[in-house]
């Protein structure tokens, strides 16, 4: 499906704040809250958008986006009329149905014939990664891991060898 401006706009609010919290603006726990449930209510929404009960969140939505814009907007003045400008013309072309942030919407993927007893965790990387140097790891380790892609693996195990090796790994998240 594609965008809804709610979710561009959302996606521009999640931007603003994650701005605001690198300029070292205190930001409200209930502004996070809002923001948490403003995505699940979008998300329950977009399931069957022509669903006479999901219909009735569109104003819950917008109750949602337009409290978040007015706090943050607030928040932003402090830094200046261009900084305050540059996220009102974002809001507005999100408003407009313009993309404004690109999504990746992937669906989720239930792993089935995980080993009984085992743990599990799906990792994806930035980059396609040489799968002999995450089998060493594995090995080491005493984990299973099953490459779905290039860039997406599948580990089983134990819980804490499982963290053994993705600390190992972890330096290949950054590659």
């Amino acid at each position: 499906m594609s965008d809804l401006p709610a979710e561009q706009t959302w996606m521009v609010l999640v931007e603003l704040l994650t701005d605001l919290r690198k300029k070292n603006v205190e930001i409200s726990p209930a502004i996070t809250e809002d923001i948490r449930m403003a995505k699940t209510t979008i998300n329950f929404y977009k399931v069957n958008p022509t669903d006479p009960e999901r219909i009735k969140e569109v104003g819950r939505i917008n109750n949602f986006l337009t409290s978040l814009q007015e706090t943050l907007m607030g928040l932003a003045e402090a830094q200046g009329k261009d900084y305050i400008d540059q996220w009102i013309e974002k809001l507005k072309r999100a408003s407009r149905g313009e993309t404004v942030y690109e999504t990746h919407d992937k669906p989720s993927k239930f792993v089935v014939g995980a080993p009984s007893g085992f743990s599990m965790v799906r990792i994806t990387f930035k980059k396609p990664q040489s799968e002999d140097r995450v089998q060493e790891i594995a090995e080491y380790h005493n984990v299973i891991i099953e490459f779905e892609t290039d860039e997406i693996v599948v580990i089983y195990g134990d819980k804490e060898n499982i963290q053994h090796s993705l600390k190992e790994m972890a330096p290949l998240f950054s590659e």
